[in-house]
C-alpha cells in the first residue's frame, strides 16, 4: 500500500457519515506502519467497541469503509470469510457494512464473519495451524486470497464489483 495519513484515511471512507469521520480513531500502531508489506489496512475503532475501518489500495488510491459488528457472543468456532482462520467462538463476529449510495441511504448493507480484532493481515502470515483440523495453503496463497476477499468486500459495500 502507498503511505497513508489520518486525513487520507478519513477522506477514503466512502460509506462514513461527516460525523463517523469527525470521530475516526487511528490505532496507535498507525505511526509505525509498514506500508510496503501491508496488502489493506484494517482495525478496531479503540474508542468505539463494535466500529472498525477497512481501507484497501485500488487504482493506486485509497478507498475505505467503516463496518460494524453485531452484538452478541457465539459460543462454538467459527471461520473468518476474509482470512479462512478458525478460531474460537468469541473472536469471530458478523460484521456489516452500510452500502454506499443510494442503497445505503435506504438502509442496504452488506455483512461477512470476519477475525473480531479484524488482525486478518496477521492471521495469515502465522506458519502453524491455529485448530487441529485446519489445513493451511501455502503462506502467499492464502496472503493473496485474503487480500482479493478483502477487496471484494469493499467491492459489494462500494457497488463496483
Amino acid at each position: 500500500m502507498q503511505p497513508l495519513t489520518e486525513d487520507h484515511v478519513r477522506s477514503a471512507l466512502v460509506n462514513a457519515t461527516a460525523d463517523e469521520r469527525a470521530r475516526l480513531a487511528v490505532p496507535m500502531s498507525f505511526v509505525l506502519a509498514d506500508w510496503d508489506h501491508l496488502d489493506f489496512l484494517a482495525w478496531p475503532d479503540p474508542t468505539n467497541r463494535g466500529r472498525g475501518y477497512i481501507v484497501i489500495e485500488q487504482d493506486g488510491a485509497a478507498i475505505g469503509v467503516v463496518v460494524r459488528a453485531a452484538s452478541g457472543a457465539r459460543s462454538h468456532a467459527a471461520m473468518c470469510n476474509m482470512c479462512h482462520t478458525m478460531q474460537p467462538g468469541n473472536q469471530v463476529a458478523l460484521f456489516t457494512a452500510r452500502r454506499v449510495g443510494d442503497a445505503g441511504d435506504r438502509g442496504a448493507s452488506v455483512g461477512t464473519y470476519m477475525c473480531a480484532d479484524l488482525g486478518c493481515h496477521e492471521n495469515v502470515r502465522l506458519a502453524a495451524p491455529l485448530a487441529p483440523s485446519e489445513i493451511r495453503a501455502s503462506v502467499d496463497r492464502r496472503i493473496d486470497g485474503t487480500r482479493r476477499r478483502v477487496e471484494s468486500f469493499v467491492g459489494r459495500v462500494t457497488g463496483t464489483e
